[in-house]
């Protein structure tokens, strides 16, 4: 029996294959899909996707969404490459993905701060007009 995996882009598929097994890391650690495993729907960590297909290929994928149902499995990932070492993909993973993750954060931080100054300005105007 096998499953069909989709990866999918913001701007293409990257993966459309039929495969026996997959394995990811999700927010609870690392997991292993079989075909007849229940449908799930897992929210995925920048780590290795592998999957059996007629061998094993291997993504660096930047978190995300699994969702298996019956035999399918989509995956949707703002960022994924494919590649052939795991050394090469791990360096992916640690160099680009996190680092974005850590801008992401930084930017979040800043407009949290200004939107609560901008909250406490509009208070004090507030304050001023119906003082």
């Amino acid at each position: 029996m096998t499953m069909h995996l989709r990866v999918l882009l913001p701007t293409n598929v990257l993966v459309d294959a039929t495969v026996r097994k997959i394995s990811a890391e999700g927010a609870h650690g690392a997991f292993t899909l079989l075909p007849r495993h229940v449908d799930v729907v897992a929210a995925l960590v920048p780590g290795i996707l592998a999957w059996l297909e007629d061998g094993e290929r291997l993504a660096a994928v930047a978190g995300g969404l699994l969702i298996k149902r019956g035999t399918d499995v989509t995956i949707a990932t703002e960022r994924a490459v494919l590649g052939a070492g795991l050394a090469e993909l791990r360096r992916t993973i640690e160099q680009d993905f996190r680092v974005g993750d850590e801008r992401e954060r930084v930017a979040r931080g800043a407009m949290a701060r200004l939107e609560v100054d901008f909250i406490q300005r509009f208070m004090e105007l507030q304050e001023r007009a119906h003082g």
